[in-house]
């Protein structure tokens, strides 16, 4: 049997993505974002939605760019960090001791110590209600090369991606594969 449990933000699991900016002066930042994921496939593009009094949401209006940061487990402190410090107030990267790194391609920062990293231009902005949807073209991906598996795409158990759980603000690890997609599910026919 199931129990409503009412109009809320849940969907499980949520990916745990860092939005890397500039601000008006140059200097970078960095904002854990909950709300976004991938949301077109040509062109390939991401979406981050965030609100309006954020530091962040001036700098993507005024760079038209950001890049969508992906932190292994090891950083899981310093990527809540980035969700509960404000640019405007403090150095987000002098604080955490990770490096910006300015994107050839974008008019943003991306986090050198963070295996996955997409580099986005700006291309459609959407008002939601409270927050603004900004989905941004991705122009690069760059990923270490020590998270690649023997085919040279990424292994999920070398990456070791954060996810977020929002009802209980609490974040975790991913765990073991269930088979492969687009594939598994022919059992289902064969049986």
């Amino acid at each position: 049997m199931k129990k409503s449990l009412g109009a809320k933000t849940i969907v499980y699991p949520t990916p745990v993505l860092i939005v890397g900016t500039y601000d008006k002066a140059g200097k970078p930042n960095a904002m854990n974002v909950a709300w976004g994921g991938l949301c077109c496939s040509s062109p390939p593009s991401v979406a981050v939605s965030l609100r309006k009094a954020t530091y962040t949401y001036g700098n993507v209006v005024e760079r038209k760019a950001f890049t969508v940061n992906i932190p292994s487990e090891s950083y899981v402190k310093e990527a809540d960090y980035f969700g509960i410090a404000s640019g405007s107030k403090e150095d987000k990267f002098s604080v955490t001791k990770l490096t910006a790194v300015k994107s050839d391609l974008v008019d943003a920062p991306y986090i050198k110590e963070f295996p996955l990293i997409l580099e986005c231009k700006l291309t459609h902005t959407v008002e939601i209600g409270l927050h603004i949807q900004f989905i941004g073209e991705i122009m690069d991906v760059k990923v270490e090369e020590s998270v690649l598996g023997e085919s040279g795409i990424i292994d999920m158990e070398k990456l070791h991606p954060m996810l977020y759980a929002p009802e209980i603000r609490a974040y975790y690890g991913v765990g073991r594969s269930l088979g492969k997609a687009f594939s598994i599910g022919k059992q289902v026919k064969a049986s």
